[in-house]
């Protein structure tokens, strides 16, 4: 199937491309434009992150925390999810060592629940206590299972996991702790090839996902785009090795965690408020607790931002010139692309199974959004509007 362009949006894109770039008369070298890319369904179809924690669950590749204490896995889980992983997970294995998750189908189960669903097998909730525009528990729970392995060990994970998903058809499904999931991933080619105009224009494109660093690292290369462009959830390293804990940015300080319920920090990844943090960190070189802010400087925003999810809502918001939106229905980022502020917000349909025509309109002006304490709220707009209801209009 031809994947293609909604409406005049490449138009708009090869417009910015020409104001912007390298063609422009204000261009400066030294001071490129700034484009960022989600990564997970906004370059790709699929998950990552996700066919990554399959691909290690079914090789039996999540290693037994020290001490065999859950707790030291995320600050947020809770006592039931920790009781529940004991149950399942405390005999498989030694502290440190592989779980037998591809034939251990009660571990297995028990792992799988927690990350995809946030809930343990009986159907308790894993995590509580977040701050719901800065984390996102399970998402930093992959990253932080990663611990006790070097970034060259999680490569290689993520490497095969890779090659299986590409290779895979689309639509294929693989069986791991007794559940049917997704087992395919596919690059936008569009996207790709958007990316290497921005490149061979003079923007400097970066990717920021709420995936793990190592892994997202790996499928960056697809695209053209090197490691070092590439900003995912970060864990601390000690010895060579990931840690559970992650590190800080902003006004939140590299984590820590006893494992008896007493941590500081691992309360922000790269997710909502916590992307425009890590790209006022990790791009523009702000280490204060000022990097949770907005910039008032435009030069130290992104001229161009892409996303397709909630998670992505705060620096596509933050982007100075064009805002391209992947429509996957998610109402708070459809809110805002479709209120369109600034008249620079741009939807396309997904690129490989697009989505059908949402028939209700988004409750923008009651309820589509969601605050720092997981409340249904209305929708604001950058400029700090109340965003009506709005009808969704591309599919």
């Amino acid at each position: 199937v031809a994947q293609t362009w909604y409406g005049s949006n490449r138009d708009k894109l090869d417009q910015l491309m020409r104001a912007q770039g390298v063609c422009s008369a204000t261009y400066n070298a030294s001071k490129k434009p700034l484009a960022v890319f989600d990564w997970d369904n906004t370059v790709v179809k699929n998950d990552v992150g996700d066919a990554t924690f399959f691909y290690m669950l079914a090789h039996d590749q999540f290693l037994q925390p020290p001490s065999k204490n859950w707790r030291f896995t995320s600050r947020y889980i809770t006592g039931d999810a920790v009781s529940a992983l004991d149950t399942a997970c405390g005999s498989a294995a030694a502290a440190g060592a592989p779980l037998p998750t591809s034939t251990n189908m009660a571990c297995a189960k028990e792992l799988l629940s927690v990350y995809v669903d946030g809930k343990t097998t009986g159907g308790k909730a894993a995590f509580a206590g977040w701050d719901y525009r800065r984390m996102e528990p399970s998402y930093a729970w992959l990253a932080q299972l990663l611990a006790g392995y070097s970034k060259a060990q999680v490569q290689s994970f993520a490497t095969l996991a890779k090659t299986e998903n590409l290779a895979n058809a689309i639509d294929a499904k693989q069986t791991v702790g007794g559940t049917q999931v997704t087992a395919w991933v596919r690059v936008y080619e569009p996207i790709k090839d958007l990316i290497r105009k921005l490149q061979q224009n003079g923007f400097d494109v970066w990717v920021v996902s709420a995936s793990p660093q190592p892994i997202v690292e790996v499928w960056a290369t697809e695209v053209g785009i090197a490691a070092d462009h590439v900003v995912g959830i970060r864990n601390v390293e000690s010895g060579g090795k990931y840690g559970y804990d992650l590190q800080g940015c902003g006004d939140v300080p590299a984590g820590t965690n006893d494992g008896s319920g007493n941590a500081t920090g691992n309360s922000l990844i790269t997710y909502i408020d916590g992307k425009r943090c890590w790209i006022n960190k990790a791009i523009f070189g702000d280490s204060t607790a000022a990097a949770m802010m907005r910039s008032a400087d435009l030069s130290k925003r992104p001229v161009f931002a892409a996303g397709d999810s909630d998670t992505d809502v705060t620096f596509l918001q933050d982007a100075t010139g064009l805002k391209l939106v992947i429509n996957r229905n998610k109402k708070e980022l459809m809110c805002n692309a479709y209120g369109n502020a600034g008249g620079t917000w741009i939807v396309n349909p997904m690129f490989i199974q697009p989505r059908p025509q949402q028939t209700t309109p988004y409750p923008c002006s009651t309820s589509a959004c969601k605050d720092a304490s997981g409340a249904s709220v209305a929708c604001r707009d950058e400029n700090g509007a109340l965003i009506a209801d709005q009808a969704d209009t591309v599919f």
